[in-house]
């Protein structure tokens, strides 16, 4: 089983960056999930899908992948530029396209 070290960016319904600075510790799924014929209820024997551990750096993440023996996978977040604009912009004489409602 292959645990994944990755810095989760923010969640969408959030504006600050409360935990976008911390790591994540997860193991990747060894098993499919099965649906349960009576309720239909979704189930696994997989117990580590669960776990997600959180450090505050990668290199704590990884000290801690390589004390207990496992496999891991570090993965990058790609950081999107920002682009503000204020407002008052939608409505300026210079603006591309045309305006509609």
């Amino acid at each position: 089983m292959v645990a994944r070290i990755s810095c989760p960016g923010k969640t969408a319904t959030q504006s600050g960056l409360a935990k976008a600075d911390t790591w994540l510790l997860e193991f990747t799924p060894a098993s499919a999930p099965e649906i349960e014929p009576l309720m239909g209820w979704i189930s696994s024997s997989d117990t580590r899908a669960q776990i997600k551990l959180r450090f505050a750096t990668c290199e704590e993440a990884v000290a801690y992948a390589r004390s207990q023996g496992l496999a891991y996978r570090i993965e990058t977040s790609r950081n999107t530029a920002r682009h503000t604009q204020a407002y008052a912009d939608n409505f300026r004489s210079g603006r591309h396209g045309q305006w509609t409602h």
